[in-house]
């Protein structure tokens, strides 16, 4: 690993290098999770920036959207213009003690800048990780077509799962497709990384859109591949289990995760119906699933009749999963949240906490997401450049401090 520039001296990854070349979700998400865990992680925007950074309201007091904040915390800043040949040099320089590349730019384009894995970057540098992450991959009936999140959720079965027969298919509220393809982006990254301890060598990691998608559609596609049966639309209910599902109460709505018998029978319970439990139609899942229109009838009645909130507290206390159906400010402002460190201060902004907790070496949200080419200038002094070498650069709009307008 990389000796060069300040190493932070915390986190499971202190002392890797990564150059992140990507813009939007996917990319950027997969290095913020490398540099919340104390990787060195370089951010280099184009001359017009990451688009995000416009991506409001809501807008941060620098005119930075919330959206790019989310994304890009604890990397530094530099922006080059990699269309011009000098540009690309910066970053093959940043490269030479790199240990991972991610990008996402559109396929080909770094072939056409003579920068491409196979065709310059492996030989190079034979320990670089380059990790690319795409729409659809290079080849193939859909290779090189652009990817966004909605569509490779329409592409990728989710929407046909998601939404009631009334709605019809609906996109996931989130940009699930986007955040787990970084999720992939980094596991592979962390499985290169693991492999070269061995091998010595580098490789090319590719996390795609459309296939993080695919791999989403547990358990619909494990059951259409065993029964050939297309699944249907099942709005908050579960494909396999019920009583699995949202319900109606006095005060709010829950939702009720019944995974078995045993589950089943404290349920009834609860709901001062204990004969139920046992009744020949709901005694077992296969039968409360043929059943599941009766049941869900004879469950909305009882629970119009009590507090859901506090209903959920009595079933989550007994290990029964249930919960409340609550708002994003309701969660962010949960005591539950705030103790598992979910909710941060970073530098004077809230942000959200890291999800993957290490005993030892635990990640840690340090720097906001950086200004436009904030260290442009220090990255490039760590480098090997000088002052004047700089200027000139900036003056011939290879390296920039501000957006191009």
């Amino acid at each position: 690993m990389s000796h060069n520039a300040p190493l932070p001296a915390f986190g499971a990854l202190a002392g890797l290098k990564v150059v992140d070349l990507s813009r939007v979700l996917g990319g950027p998400y997969g290095g913020q999770i490398l540099a919340d865990h104390g990787a060195q992680v370089i951010k280099v925007e184009p001359p017009a920036g990451d688009e995000t950074r416009a991506w409001g309201p809501p807008f941060a007091d620098d005119g930075t959207a919330a959206y790019y904040n989310g994304l890009n915390r604890n990397k530094r800043d530099i922006a080059i213009d990699l269309s011009k040949p000098e540009g690309r040099e910066i970053v093959l320089k940043l490269l030479e003690d790199a240990d991972v590349l991610i990008e996402n730019f559109k396929i080909g384009t770094l072939e056409r800048w003579g920068i491409g894995y196979e065709q310059s970057l492996r030989e190079r540098f034979p320990r670089l990780i380059h990790c690319r992450v795409s729409g659809f991959g290079a080849d193939g009936p859909l290779g090189g077509a652009p990817g966004y999140d909605a569509v490779a959720q329409a592409l990728g079965g989710l929407m046909s799962l998601n939404g009631t027969p009334g709605t019809g298919a609906l996109r996931v509220g989130v940009p699930v497709v986007d955040i787990t393809t970084g999720l992939s982006a980094a596991i592979g990254v962390l499985l290169a990384l693991v492999e070269r301890q061995r091998s010595g060598r580098g490789q090319f990691v590719e996390a795609t859109l459309y296939d993080t998608a695919v791999s989403l559609l547990h358990p619909q596609s494990a059951n259409w591949l065993q029964s050939g049966q297309t699944p249907q639309l099942s709005g908050n209910a579960h494909s396999n289990i019920v009583p699995y599902d949202k319900f109606a109460t006095r005060t709010c709505e829950v939702f009720l995760g019944i995974g078995n018998n045993r589950q089943w029978k404290k349920l009834c319970e609860f709901l001062g119906q204990p004969a139920l439990a046992d009744e020949p139609r709901f005694a077992s899942n296969a039968e409360r699933f043929r059943h599941r229109d009766e049941l869900r009838a004879l469950l909305e009645t009882q629970l119009q009749q009590v507090d859901g909130e506090q209903l959920c507290r009595d079933l989550l206390a007994t290990g029964i999963p249930a919960g409340a159906v609550r708002s994003v400010p309701q969660v962010l402002t949960d005591p539950h949240t705030l103790h598992r460190n979910m909710v941060v201060d970073v530098e004077g902004s809230r942000a959200i906490g890291i999800p993957v907790k290490l005993s030892r070496t635990p990640g840690q949200a340090r720097t906001k997401a950086p200004r436009f080419g904030q260290h442009t200038r220090e990255l490039l002094i760590e480098q090997g450049y000088d002052a004047a070498t700089i200027d000139a650069l900036i003056a011939r709009g290879i390296i920039m401090e501000h957006p191009a307008k």
